[in-house]
């Protein structure tokens, strides 16, 4: 069975290195060969501000974009989360893509591959890990962070470090990990309420 990751751009705002710097983790987990990856823009799913009426928690979607980012997350054993941060804080539009569901995360493990000046986007991590574990995501301690990026970028292309390309394996091995035992629990919980549902 091939797990399914997700590479998150975290950043909508114009201008963003974003998307140069997902490609890169994109072709590698794609040569990592342990998952079926597909590349995520959130700028392609343009999510209002928390804009449901029903909580998350009930999934009763009445927006087509709630329901198409819902499928789309829904589908993913894993997550990447490529993202910069604003104000020592993680984007509002990611921090509104997270909140904007629920069910759809849990029991699933995530990464984040963050950049940016001194701390590489550090402090953003951090955030984004304490609000991912808040949905019930495990977020994983192996990140990766990646100071003064744009001297990474030649010519369009992102080339980080060596430090960075290990890093960026040591993260995937992790994610394969949890992505198999989380995908178990998922599967025994499934089963576990369709024969509460029969016994019913």
């Amino acid at each position: 069975m091939t797990l399914k990751l997700n590479v998150i751009i975290g950043s909508t705002r114009p201008g963003r290195s974003g998307p140069v710097v997902a490609d890169w983790l994109y072709q590698t987990a794609v040569a990592h060969g342990m998952f079926a990856v597909e590349l995520v823009d959130l700028r392609e799913f343009n999510l209002p501000l928390l804009d449901e009426a029903a909580h998350p928690a009930l999934r009763a979607y009445s927006n087509e974009t709630t329901v198409r980012w819902s499928a789309n997350v829904a589908s993913a054993d894993a997550y990447v989360f490529v993202t910069p941060e604003y104000d020592y804080f993680a984007p509002a539009a990611l921090v509104n893509a997270v909140q904007t569901l629920l069910h759809e995360w849990a029991y699933k493990p995530a990464g984040v591959f963050s950049y940016g000046g001194v701390s590489g986007g550090l402090r953003g991590s951090q955030v984004l890990r304490q609000l991912l574990g808040n949905v019930n995501v495990h977020a994983l301690p192996q990140t990766v962070s990646v100071p003064f990026f744009s001297q990474f970028i030649v010519d369009g292309v992102f080339r980080p470090s060596e430090q960075a390309q290990v890093g960026a394996i040591t993260m995937l091995d992790e994610l394969h990990k949890w992505a198999r035992a989380l995908k178990r629990l998922r599967d025994e919980q499934a089963m576990l309420a369709a024969a509460e549902r029969v016994a019913a």
